[in-house]
């Protein structure tokens, strides 16, 4: 089994989300910096929108000189291979759920996370009610707001924050404006203390990732994405991702999270 988070141990998590809009970019930027200096330093960020403007750097720091990363503009492909490595590579995720219909890409990096048993936070701050839950609820637990084929994976803490904003800011409103920005501060900070929460409840938990599955898992959770070769044709392909993806369970397993 996994140890409890402590101060003396730190982990890297993965701020998956939206990140169209000021809204969001901004928001990601203040909550994972809120999640840190609540957890002192435990858990520290990785966020994709600091990521996706650069070209790969996981796997082509394991392959030789010869075959160095190509200088080209990102692509589809290349931003989505960054993304994908970056979250296999921390120890942690943390995804947020909002909007009506839930961000796509969130979603398909959620169901990565899982097959490679990463733990993870669910959180929505959205206080609309969605998903197709809340009419097969039989009341003993709170309805995720959101599509059920995302509930219920092992290894995974939901939580909701900020439900009650626009009361919170409506009332401010009513006051001085300094008010009105300190309540969303609050807000703000109540939410990252809630995420705080949760991760280190999930890191807590024993792993479903078997020791005679691991190798196998990850090889394939390499290979599955098809990977772009970094450098262009003259990578290697698979080989290196399967390298890299093996460097990163040994990791996992020397830091006790598989």
């Amino acid at each position: 089994m996994t140890s409890a988070a402590s101060p003396e141990k730190q982990y890297t998590y993965y701020h998956a989300g939206p990140l169209f809009t000021l809204a969001d970019l901004t928001t990601n930027i203040a909550l994972s910096t809120l999640i840190s200096q609540i957890s002192k330093s435990r858990f520290q960020p990785v966020l994709p929108q600091d990521l996706e403007p650069r070209p790969i750097p996981s796997i082509s720091s394991t392959i030789s000189a010869t075959t160095a990363p190509s200088s080209a503009p990102p692509t589809p492909h290349t931003i989505r291979d960054t993304d994908l490595q970056a979250l296999l590579s921390c120890d942690l995720a943390l995804f947020i759920y909002d909007g009506a219909e839930l961000d796509a890409g969130t979603v398909v990096e959620y169901m990565y996370a899982k097959a490679a048993d990463i733990p993870s936070v669910i959180l929505r701050t959205d206080f609309r009610g969605a998903g197709d839950q809340a009419t097969l609820s039989d009341g003993t637990k709170p309805v995720d707001k959101w599509n059920l084929m995302s509930s219920n994976w092992p290894r995974t803490v939901s939580r909701i924050g900020a439900d009650d904003a626009p009361s919170v800011l409506a009332a401010a409103g009513e006051e001085k404006v300094p008010r009105n920005f300190r309540a969303a501060e609050g807000l703000l900070h109540q939410t990252a203390e809630k995420v705080v929460a949760a991760m280190d409840e999930v890191v807590s938990r024993p792993p479903r990732l078997r020791p005679e599955l691991r190798a196998a898992v990850f090889e394939w959770l390499a290979i599955m994405p098809g990977f772009q070769a970094p450098g262009g044709e003259g990578g290697n392909g698979d080989a290196d991702a399967v390298r890299w993806a093996k460097g990163l369970l040994e990791a996992k397993v020397a830091k006790g999270l598989l």
